[in-house]
């Protein structure tokens, strides 16, 4: 399995002012118990991708041992944003290729942290294809989130960010004693691509004491988690366009496909709807967030669990 270790990221955070560990809130929406590891602030940018698209970035830079250097990706939503915003904190310029789809606010919240922004095609694999066309006609650096044979290593670094989420719950529930009661009995994580999933998943299985299940969620229109493991290998899925528009991915990622077929339990779907009443049901909490950020919270308000963990992935105006 793919080795991704948190103490790298850990280490440069440590040198970051405006990292700190996000919150875990312990709800009872509709009389239920539910844990909830809340992204929203990570680090200023409005979601967890704030841990990945930076430090790959800073990796990337030290690695070349020169930061006068042009990051391009595509981007549904956050880690755009991310890669915008650490090659901006490291002295490299950013080129985001976003679709047609995605909102003028967020290509603002781009423009904002010094990226240009390059509107490609009617979907996200069409920006990912303009994106590497970029790349190879300009020698710029291609930092994706996904992966794919021959293109594993930037990704690998993106999905190392996401493993500090894992170590920061693991801490918390330690911290709660060693009676397997503190701990969660089922974690759900949303899936786009599959790079947190798998980050989380893979950093769970290495290490908590007390192992839960691993249930992964995808919206309804873009199953391509789970119709991969169905078909044994990566398979590309059609659909309509969802309002889960960080998770409305149609191929996953190579990387998130090899850790999650070994560490998952389950795969699961959720419908525009679920997700819209799970958006709701975090509102009333005072915790606002989108389709994409509560999906994992749709899936436990179907499935349940004694002791359930979701990740409340992005706040409201996140992309």
């Amino acid at each position: 399995m793919t080795i991704l270790d948190p103490a790298p990221v850990r280490s440069r955070l440590a040198q970051c002012p405006n990292h700190a560990p996000t919150p875990l809130h312990m709800q009872g929406p509709g009389g239920r118990p539910l844990w909830i590891k809340d992204e929203r602030t990570r680090m200023g940018l409005g979601s967890f991708k704030a841990l990945g698209g930076a430090y790959a970035v800073l990796r990337l830079i030290e690695a070349r041992g020169r930061d006068d250097m042009t990051f391009v990706t595509a981007s549904a939503g956050n880690h755009g944003l991310s890669v915008a915003a650490g090659a901006r904190v490291f002295g490299a310029m950013a080129r985001i290729h976003i679709a047609r789809t995605v909102s003028e606010h967020f290509a603002d919240r781009l423009r904002a942290e010094g990226a240009t922004v390059v509107r490609s095609g009617d979907t996200y694999e069409a920006s990912i294809a303009a994106a590497i066309a970029d790349a190879e006609a300009t020698g710029a650096i291609h930092l994706a989130d996904g992966s794919w044979p021959g293109y594993t290593e930037p990704p690998r670094l993106v999905m190392e960010g996401y493993t500090v989420i894992a170590e920061e719950l693991r801490e918390a529930f330690e911290t709660a004693g060693p009676d397997a009661d503190a701990w969660p009995d089922v974690v759900y994580l949303q899936a786009g691509v599959g790079g947190l999933a798998a980050a989380m998943a893979a950093r769970i299985r290495a290490a908590w004491s007390v192992q839960p299940r691993i249930i992964v969620i995808e919206p309804e229109a873009a199953p391509c988690l789970r119709e991969s493991m169905r078909a044994g290998r990566i398979i590309t899925v059609d659909g309509p366009v969802s309002k889960m528009g960080r998770l409305d991915c149609k191929t996953p990622s190579l990387l998130a496909f090899d850790i999650l077929r070994e560490t998952a339990d389950a795969f699961e779907t959720v419908s525009e709807a679920e997700a819209a009443a799970a958006v709701n049901l975090m509102a009333a909490e005072g915790l606002a967030t989108t389709p994409s950020g509560a999906a994992g919270v749709a899936g436990w308000m179907r499935m349940g669990g004694e002791r359930p963990l979701v990740i409340l992935s992005e706040g409201p105006v996140a992309g």
